[in-house]
């Protein structure tokens, strides 16, 4: 049977809309529920106890809307609290294990890059994966903190000189070790693709976590038959925790050709 509820989708900011843009395109008969945690951003430098606390109020609220599914399109919730599916009563998807996975059946060289948050770094969740998969795989990391200002500030264009000298150094470590594979370890990372590629080259693989999460979703629920029928048009509903002056314009550029002036309502996740 089909089941026609939403899909729920939360971050700790707006960056989790690359992976509900992911989800858009290749599911999009698939409501989907979205809650941005704006409010509290970055989780990536809280500790383990404060990200457990705010993914699970993050949970409650999607669970508030019947959602059929939960999707921590979150890097360092993804690698840190995982562990609060085992209190939900829907099934729970995170971005790692299914970027991992993309990433290890895309190497050639067993050479892996991981661009990240420093929560996400330091959890060592990715190398762990990777290595348990790869035994003999060599992973080089770097927590690039500067990146997820730099695309909310927009500066994202392919010749935008900011954004090419700073990935250039947060990435030098890997090219100097021939990485042929790069897991963009935050949702923020997809945006800045075509100057990533730029700087590493065309032979580097780039794993797209909302790409292959979204993948990983569409099988989830083929295989529990819960797909939406598709009889009536997608509906897309999304929450934040606060708004800010670039709120719109940050929508814009995560949302890409997938922004159709969506209302965001703000509310207060302290009361859920």
């Amino acid at each position: 049977m089909a089941d026609n509820r939403a899909i729920g989708v939360f971050d700790s900011g707006l960056g989790g809309l690359t992976v509900a843009r992911e989800i858009m395109k290749l599911l999009p008969n698939e409501n989907i529920v979205y809650f941005g945690d704006t409010g509290r951003v970055p989780y990536g430098t809280k500790g383990r106890e404060t990200i457990r606390k705010y993914a699970l109020q993050d949970e409650r609220f999607l669970l508030s809307h019947d959602v059929k599914m939960i999707v921590a399109a979150c890097g360092t919730v993804s690698s840190v609290a995982a562990d609060t599916a085992d209190v939900l009563p829907v099934p729970f998807v995170e971005v790692v294990s299914h970027s991992v996975r993309a990433a290890v059946a895309a190497t050639q060289n067993g050479k892996i890059g991981i661009l990240a948050t420093s929560a996400t770094i330091n959890s060592g969740a990715h190398k762990k994966q990777i290595l348990e998969r790869l035994p003999d795989a060599e992973v080089i990391e770097a927590a690039g903190t500067l990146l997820v200002p730099i695309v909310e500030e927009g500066w994202t264009a392919i010749d935008d000189s900011v954004a090419i000298e700073t990935l250039r150094r947060y990435l030098k470590p890997m090219m100097d070790a021939g990485i042929d594979t790069l897991i963009l370890g935050c949702t923020h990372f997809p945006v800045l693709s075509s100057i990533i590629r730029k700087v590493l080259g065309n032979s580097v693989t780039l794993i797209n976590m909302g790409e292959a999460t979204a993948k990983a979703i569409e099988q989830m629920l083929a295989l529990g038959n819960s797909l939406n029928d598709g009889v009536n048009a997608a509906e897309y509903k999304f929450y934040a925790s606060d708004k800010t002056k670039s709120f719109e314009k940050t929508v814009n550029i995560l949302l890409g050709d997938y922004n159709n002036d969506f209302e965001i309502e703000q509310v207060d996740i302290e009361k859920i």
